[in-house]
């Protein structure tokens, strides 16, 4: 199933959900947010996105990361579409 409400595409699959970040996407879509679930995410790929944990610096998006649920965290465009593959539980 793909979903477009979001500012991503979504492929979720019974292990993983897939997403991707299109570069044309409007940076106000990329907001500060927290998740119910602990996730594991990595990167597909090279990219020069970031990723930011509240009060932190923005870090450069490379392997895999975690976010601990009710963290709030955010992304920060790069170039280029940024695909995720992450892993919930």
């Amino acid at each position: 199933m793909i979903e477009q409400t979001k500012p991503y595409q979504e492929l979720k699959t019974f292990d993983f959900i897939y997403r991707k970040f299109t570069q044309d996407i409007d940076e106000e879509e990329l907001v500060w947010h927290r998740d119910r679930e602990d996730r594991e995410v990595t990167v597909i790929g090279d990219t020069d996105w970031q990723f930011q944990l509240e009060d932190t610096i923005p870090q450069q998006l490379q392997n895999t990361i975690f976010i601990a649920k009710d963290t709030y965290h955010r992304l920060i465009k790069g170039t280029g579409d940024l695909d995720l593959k992450i892993l919930e539980f």
